[in-house]
């Protein structure tokens, strides 16, 4: 799965930021109670949460708790807690860290619908409703199919099932688009040539994508492409569990 630069930049700082703000606590360590590293290792998780996705948050969460154990903990330098007060900790930690980054992907979602017209959140609404109440991913991928052509202004939007082909220009998660990895300035020189892909995703995982084929010199605002990377994530979650995953 191909992601975007700030959720490449959110995957590294998950994997490095807990290690390296674990180490600048070690010497520390013997002075202050376990609680105080953990609070602060929170902090860290907060942050890579808030600058990437679930997954993201998720992993930091992770790293958190590894190093608290490897760094902060008796025995020190090594996977072993004998203490049940630093492995309550620990166990805390790794919560509140996953918490944290499922409230963070929710947050970046309510900021796409904050600044979007009535028409729009009502249709995020209705795609939201469908995927709850039908029992078939498909109506599902239609009715997004049918919005992502209205708010897009598209001249035509087709969804493809299975394995990705090719490398077509992308619609991003935050509304930008990319064209060979990259970043391409719509407002300026208008959509690429050819059909845009657009992926549902669900879970981190990919699921399909919609192919969107936009009319000429017509540009929707960024704000209405983030509420169609809105829609296709629903529509990746409809079908999330119905089809086997395939990551591209």
């Amino acid at each position: 799965m191909r992601c975007s630069l700030r959720d490449r930049v959110a995957l590294g700082a998950a994997l490095l930021a807990p290690l390296a703000t674990a180490g600048i606590l070690v010497p520390f360590r013997t002075g202050v109670a376990s609680t105080n590293p953990a609070l602060i290792l929170v902090v860290v998780v907060v942050a890579v949460a808030a600058l990437g996705n679930r997954v993201a948050g998720a992993l930091a969460a992770l790293s958190s708790a590894v190093w608290f154990d490897f760094f902060l903990t008796k025995p020190f330098e090594r996977f072993t807690v004998t203490d049940t007060n630093d492995l309550t900790t620990a166990l805390l930690l790794l919560a509140v860290g996953l918490a944290v980054s499922q409230l963070a992907a929710r947050a970046r979602r309510l900021r796409v619908m904050t600044v979007v017209d009535a028409g729009l959140l009502a249709r995020i609404h209705d795609t939201a409703r469908l995927a709850r109440t039908t029992g078939s991913s498909a109506a599902v991928v239609d009715q997004v199919g049918r919005h992502l052509v209205d708010i897009l202004r598209l001249r035509s939007c087709r969804f493809e099932y299975g394995s990705l082909l090719g490398h077509p220009a992308r619609l991003e998660q935050d509304g930008t688009v990319v064209v060979d990895r990259e970043p391409w300035d719509l407002e300026a020189r208008g959509w690429p040539d050819g059909e845009i892909e657009l992926r549902a995703e669900a879970g981190g995982h990919y699921q399909g994508r919609f192919m969107l084929r936009p009319s000429p010199g017509v540009v929707p605002s960024r704000q209405v492409r983030q509420v169609a990377v809105t829609l296709a994530d629903d529509a990746g979650a409809a079908l999330e569990g119905e089809a086997p995953v395939l990551d591209g």
